[in-house]
């Protein structure tokens, strides 16, 4: 315990970034509340066992990605969620570490609604036969693929990190390849339990597949805003079922600090 009564478990990992990945894990737990002032620098420097250097140094980077701002006089202070970089891959990261919750769900399902309609859209007018192959195959693989098999949690993900790519926007790619690790999550929490589900899912991106192939925009927006709806309601179940514990990744998420979260 520090001097305010929070437990910091050092982590893993070389100098600042296993300062910046224990402060900021702690953080976005909300085990340092917004609006909260930091431990001591003598505090945490006796509780990390590093040099001033190195600790100013991970206050830094998390004062670059929203999460503390330096005061004189006052110290260094929790800010505000709204103020957060949440596509930074290192905050999104301990987000997921600290485990994800309805509101969580619902953040991701808003810009995922802003966004995905809008790429499958632009799919419909742009796509390639590649493109095309590709969503087909990732429709196939989730088919074949029971609900419960990670396998089709897989193929979730792929379909719709191959939609951003098929709409031909930059921007829409690297918003996607930033969220990946949530949409990693939120696909394998909300997996169909059932066949019935099962089999709704897979014929709902083939839905989105069909209207792409068709060169119909309209279409194509309206099956992905289903398919975004749908996941939200099967995640918010999830969580209702098991509470907003972490959910371990099919994957690493290789942080901008440095840190890797294993694959189990």
């Amino acid at each position: 315990m520090d001097e305010s009564g929070v437990a910091i478990v050092p982590l893993p990992g070389p100098g600042h970034a296993r300062v910046a990945r224990a402060l900021g894990t702690g953080i976005v737990a909300g085990h340092f509340p917004e609006g909260a002032v930091l431990p001591g620098e003598p505090t945490l420097l006796a509780r990390f066992g590093v040099s001033r250097t190195v600790l100013r140094e991970a206050v830094k980077t998390l004062s670059g990605k929203g999460l503390l701002e330096a005061r004189t006089r006052v110290g260094t202070r929790v800010r505000e969620r709204a103020a957060w970089n949440l596509f930074d891959r290192d905050v999104l990261a301990w987000t997921l570490d600290a485990g994800i919750d309805r509101r969580f769900l619902h953040d991701l399902a808003e810009i995922r609604l802003a966004i995905e309609p809008a790429a499958a859209a632009l799919a419909a007018e742009r796509r390639t036969d590649g493109d095309i192959d590709i969503l087909d195959a990732c429709v196939a693989a989730m088919r074949a693929a029971p609900g419960l098999d990670p396998a089709f949690a897989s193929a979730d993900l792929a379909f719709h990190l191959a939609l951003a790519d098929a709409s031909g926007n930059v921007f829409m790619h690297s918003v996607g390849a930033v969220t990946e690790a949530a949409l990693d999550v939120v696909f394998r929490m909300s997996r169909p339990t059932d066949p019935q589900a099962h089999e709704t899912s897979w014929r709902a991106h083939a839905a989105i597949a069909a209207a792409i192939r068709a060169g119909d925009p309209a279409a194509a927006a309206t099956a992905t805003e289903v398919v975004v709806r749908d996941g939200l309601r099967n995640g918010a179940a999830a969580v209702e079922a098991t509470g907003s514990a972490p959910y371990p990744c099919a994957g690493p998420i290789r942080s901008e600090a440095g840190s890797v979260r294993k694959r189990p």
